[in-house]
């Protein structure tokens, strides 16, 4: 209040009292015109468009946006794959074109670094692949009941479902195969904080960090928090890396934000929009089937009303069965006798519901687009033409080769690489230097994973792409191979020679060309 207010406010305090708040709207009003009409102000940001202010957003950190939330948003994750028939399918389908049936080894040896002749990395190449089936088509899980590409699935889905997976790699000998390379697949809900190390900065949702913010460790309890327990569930501190250098532990999962080091469900984005059309779908369903019974309700004649009499002496049981014969349930055919006064009214359902499956759709499209799958995968219906059903593919195959590609190299690579290093100790695979030079050790690992094919809607026309690609140099039979069927071209061939050697020795002529060495237009020395 300056002094004119003061000196107005002496005979007439209530303007003095107006005048102030005049000032302070008109400052405030000042201050408005300053940010108006720049920037996000008028748009994202606004506060005076009405669409926006119902939108009350604010700023969190890791631990607030996402470890806050993240047992609820798996419980919810769980329970939309066990109950909800569009989540279950859409998690299957991107686990089953990821992943399929498991990814196979082929060993693919750095020849620019390695000192060995074609013929000697063929044939080691030969060894390590039929040293590595032994192993992995083994049982060679925690419990004995999984081979490598059983753990596979299981794994892929469990870090969908849960946004991570922790595998503990453990060795110990078993009878079936000379390797001691076990894995023990961990469900996330065993990896907390010990309640006596809550104070502890260093620890985040049970993870062990270094001075460098780097992940040293896991803290993992003996059996799951949420199952029932007998006695005490122990916590066991488990390093990432043991005193040989060895991976002991793989924490499979993706970051979205910077510092995050626990996972988030793949389905956290679209639960909402999950649950919904899942109640939605039932209802309807419910409604169709209400509206497809079809009930005769019968009207009694006028009966004289009797005394009731005392009903203090009658038991719960009959109460409760006289109350039940009070209430009208609907069935298939049903005669139903009403009693006097009651009057049955029909009500139309109006089902099937006209709208349902537009909406549906439109829905599911908005899933699938936050999924990465297209609409016609997520119903597993294919309606279009060939030229949208091709691109509809084309379109979930980048998802699924992205999928695939960090699965092999986060989970089945680092796998290979403790399982390699195991079968040099073991004399098996005969390599040297191979613990000495950590460059030869990666050049011996190297590694191509294959697996399930894309599949074709029309055959003849995608073989000939192949074709055409290959003829023009720029793709490889291989690569054709295993893009086409997921096949193996060295083996095919192998397979077709001795198949033609069996047909020329009976002297029957098989249909086709098997094969034609390409021209030599290079003149001879």
């Amino acid at each position: 209040m300056n002094l004119f207010d003061k000196a107005v406010g002496v005979f007439n305090p209530e303007k003095a009292l107006k005048m102030v708040g005049a000032r302070e709207k008109l400052k405030l009003f000042n201050q408005n015109q300053k940010i108006m009409n720049k920037g996000y102000g008028e748009h994202g940001a606004s506060t005076r468009k009405k669409s926006l202010r119902g939108w009350f957003a604010s700023l969190g950190g890791v631990k607030n946006d996402i470890y806050n939330y993240r047992e609820k948003l798996v419980a919810r994750s769980r329970d939309l794959y066990m109950g909800a028939p569009l989540a279950n399918g859409a998690l299957n389908t991107m686990k089953m074109n990821a992943v399929g049936s498991g990814l196979k080894l082929k060993s693919s040896i750095d020849s620019d670094i390695i000192d060995l002749s074609e013929n000697e990395i063929e044939v080691l190449e030969t060894k390590i692949e039929k040293e590595f089936n032994l192993w992995s088509n083994s049982k060679i899980d925690q419990t004995g009941l999984l081979n490598f590409y059983e753990i596979q699935d299981l794994v892929f889905l469990t870090t969908l479902l849960n946004g991570e997976c922790f595998i503990h790699l453990n060795y110990f000998e078993t009878p079936e195969n000379p390797y001691s390379l076990k894995l023990s697949i961990i469900e996330p809900d065993r990896v907390n904080t010990p309640s006596n190390k809550m104070s502890d900065t260093s620890i985040v949702q049970g993870v062990q960090l270094d001075k460098n913010g780097r992940v040293n460790g896991y803290y993992i309890q003996e059996h799951n928090p949420n199952d029932e327990i007998r006695g005490m569930n122990q916590y066991k501190y488990v390093k990432m890396y043991g005193n040989e250098n060895q991976l002991n532990i793989i924490h499979l999962t993706t970051a979205e934000r910077p510092g995050q080091v626990r996972g988030v469900p793949i389905l956290a984005p679209v639960m909402e929009s999950l649950k919904q059309l899942d109640r939605y779908t039932n209802a309807e369903l419910t409604s169709a089937i209400i509206s497809s019974m079809f009930t005769i309700f019968i009207e009694s004649a006028d009966i004289p009303q009797t005394n009731p009499g005392d009903l203090s002496n009658v038991g719960q049981k009959d109460a409760i069965a006289n109350e039940e014969s009070g209430t009208l349930e609907l069935s298939s055919g049903a005669i139903v006798s009403l009693n006097k006064g009651e009057k049955a009214t029909s009500v139309n359902p109006a089902r099937p519901n006209a709208q349902f499956d537009p909406f549906m759709t439109a829905i599911i499209r908005q899933i699938g687009s936050s999924l990465g799958i297209p609409y016609e995968l997520m119903i597993m219906h294919f309606t279009s033409s060939y030229s949208a059903s091709r691109a509809a593919l084309l379109e979930a195959w980048k998802t699924f080769r992205k999928k695939r590609e960090w699965f092999a190299k986060n989970f089945c690579q680092l796998i290979y690489e403790e399982w390699l290093r195991e079968a040099v100790l073991l004399g098996r695979i005969e390599i040297k230097d191979f613990e000495n030079d950590i460059l030869i050790r990666k050049a011996y690992s190297n590694a191509i994973w294959s697996g399930t094919s894309q599949g074709q809607l029309d055959p003849i026309k995608e073989v000939n792409a192949a074709i055409l690609r290959i003829n023009a140099g720029l793709s490889t039979r291989s690569r054709e191979t295993i893009e086409l069927n997921g096949g193996d071209f060295e083996q095919n061939i192998k397979i077709l020679a001795k198949e033609q050697k069996i047909a020329n020795e009976k002297g029957v002529i098989l249909d086709g060309t098997i094969y034609t060495e390409p021209p030599n237009d290079e003149p001879e020395e």
